[in-house]
């Protein structure tokens, strides 16, 4: 069967083109082409397409209609895949696009399709219940990611960022101890410190160190 697409994209060249693209593709019907996102809902409604094809900005707003679409269709209709097909490789969209989950969400960059082959096949991905995500996007992921991490691991005191290194070294609490000719007991004070910090908040001490000891090796690389 072919999955039926609901397309909307407020440039009239775009739109043509992307729905050209769509028309063409084997297994892939166009049941709905829109230009603003009251239009879109419509359509979404009416047809009950497999998948929606959407960019981010579309009127009323040209802000984020197309993020705030798939967030609602993700409690309205879960069923229904939404790929996000937009000029912005900006992190804050990806991240909202994937905040609940990323089944059935795919976001690609419209510079970075190459044929109507990639196209189909994000369709056919989402449609099946999985992702894509362009790898443009995955390097901003990333590189924000990394930025967090630094700002989180600037907070902490000379003290504390030297007992995280001796933790990235995987040494117990006593060996710190003897290391830093303090306490035990002011040892787990500063890592208690270093996880409120760090915002590791989960119960396994194991686990928060683990977690912990990697945010100071990707800061330290």
């Amino acid at each position: 069967m072919s999955i039926r697409v609901v397309l909307g994209e407020d440039s009239f060249l775009a739109r043509e083109a992307i729905a050209g693209v769509l028309e063409r593709a084997e297994g892939i019907e166009l049941v709905a082409d829109c230009s603003d996102l009251e239009s879109l809902r419509a359509a979404i409604e009416e047809e009950r397409p497999d998948v929606v094809v959407t960019d981010i900005r579309m009127p009323p707003d040209h802000s984020d209609e197309g993020i705030r679409l798939a967030a609602d269709l993700r409690s309205e209709h879960p069923e229904m895949g939404v790929v996000v097909l937009s000029q912005y490789s900006e992190p804050i969209y990806a991240s909202l696009l994937f905040e609940e989950g990323s089944e059935r969400r795919a976001y690609l960059l419209k510079e970075s399709l190459r044929d109507q082959a990639e196209l189909s096949r994000a369709l056919q991905t989402v449609a099946g219940g999985g992702s894509v995500v362009d790898p443009l996007v995955v390097e901003r992921l990333v590189e924000a990611s990394r930025r967090r991490e630094d700002a989180r691991l600037d907070t902490l005191t000379p003290r504390e960022f030297e007992i995280l290194g001796l933790i990235a070294q995987g040494r117990s609490n006593a060996a710190i101890a003897e290391e830093l000719f303090v306490t035990k007991r002011a040892v787990e004070r500063h890592i208690n410190s270093i996880f409120a910090k760090l915002d590791l908040r989960e119960a396994d001490d194991v686990s928060r160190r683990v977690k912990a000891a990697l945010l100071y090796l990707a800061g330290d690389a």
